[in-house]
C-alpha cells in the first residue's frame, strides 16, 4: 500500500543535524524527497553529505542549500530554485511537510554577572529573527509561489524554555515562545486553504544545539532524572512522530503545541 506522503516534498530548514537531519532521514523513509536548508562550514560538512547518502539510500531525492536561512535574498532565491525543481520533476506539485529547526542564537544573561556582559539589542533581535521570525518569513514565501495546498503541515521545533527558565537562556526561551505565538497565527489564518501549523516541543535531547548551552550536563541529568521512562528524547523519537502528524488522519490537529518527550514536561 503507498505510504500517503510518497513522492512528495518535504522542506527542513536546519536539516544537516539534531532533530532535522533525523526528520529528513524518516519522511525519506516515508517516501518523501527532501529539500533541505542548513548552513555548515567545511568543517561540518561531512555530516551533512552523510544525511544525503543516507536520504539517497532509501531511493528518494534531495537538494540541500548551504546558506543562511534568516537572510531575505538568499531565502527568495532558494525557493524560487525549489518551485523550479518541483516543476520540473513532475508529480506532486506542492510541499507537503515543512519543518523550521533553526537552532542559532545568543546565550546570555540579561544583566552583567562579574566580568560577563549583558546580551545586547542586536543578539536579541538575531535570536528572534532566526529562531521564531523566519518562521513566517518562510511560510510567506511558500504561500506567494502556491507551494502549499490541502493538507500541507507546518511543524516548527520549540522547547520546554518557551514557557521556563534557564540560566542563560533568556534570549532563546524568548524566541521560543514568540515562535508558538507565530505559529498559532499561522494555524488561524491557513485554516481555511486545510493547512496545519503546529508547535513540536522535544524533550532534552543530546544535539549540537544542546551541548552549546552552558550547564547542558546538568540539564541532561535533570532530564533523565525527570522522565518517567528514565531516559533522554532522541532525534528519531521527534522525527518519527512528525512522520505520524502529517498523515491525513490529524487534519484537525492545528493550533497547538504537541508534547513529545516521554512526560518530561509533566514532572520536571
Amino acid at each position: 500500500m503507498t505510504h500517503p506522503l510518497e513522492n512528495h516534498w518535504a522542506l527542513i530548514l536546519g536539516a544537516s543535524s539534531g532533530f532535522g537531519a533525523a526528520t529528513a532521514l524518516e519522511l525519506a523513509s516515508a517516501g518523501m524527497n527532501i529539500f533541505g536548508v542548513h548552513l555548515d562550514r567545511r568543517a561540518t560538512m561531512p555530516n551533512v553529505e552523510r544525511v544525503r547518502e543516507e536520504i539517497a539510500a532509501t531511493g528518494k531525492e534531495s537538494v540541500f542549500f548551504n546558506i543562511n536561512a534568516a537572510d531575505d535574498n538568499k531565502r527568495q532565491s532558494a525557493l524560487d530554485e525549489m518551485q523550479k525543481i518541483v516543476k520540473e520533476k513532475g508529480g506532486p506539485s506542492t510541499i507537503r511537510v515543512f519543518v523550521h529547526s533553526l537552532a542559532f542564537g545568543t546565550l546570555g544573561r540579561y544583566f552583567a554577572a562579574d566580568s560577563e556582559k549583558p546580551v545586547t539589542d542586536a543578539q536579541m533581535n538575531m535570536t528572534a529573527d532566526v529562531m521564531a521570525h523566519s518562521l513566517v518569513y518562510w511560510v510567506q514565501g511558500l504561500m506567494t509561489r502556491e507551494m502549499f495546498a490541502e493538507g500541507s503541515r507546518i511543524f516548527a521545533m520549540t522547547s520546554s524554555g518557551g514557557h521556563r527558565v534557564w540560566p542563560n537562556y533568556g534570549p532563546v526561551s524568548a524566541a521560543k515562545a514568540a515562535l508558538e505565538s507565530h505559529i498559532r497565527q499561522i494555524a488561524l489564518e491557513l485554516a481555511p486553504q486545510g493547512i496545519t501549523a503546529n508547535s513540536v516541543q522535544a524533550g532534552v535531547t543530546d544535539t549540537p544545539a544542546l551541548r552549546g548551552i552552558p550547564g547542558h550536563e546538568e540539564l541532561m541529568k535533570n532530564a533523565i532524572r525527570c522522565n518517567p521512562s528514565g531516559r533522554l528524547t532522541t532525534p528519531e523519537d521527534v522525527a518519527q512522530a512528525i512522520v505520524a502528524l502529517s498523515h491525513p488522519y490529524l487534519q484537525w490537529m492545528t493550533g497547538t503545541v504537541i508534547r513529545v518527550d516521554g512526560g518530561e514536561d509533566i514532572t520536571g
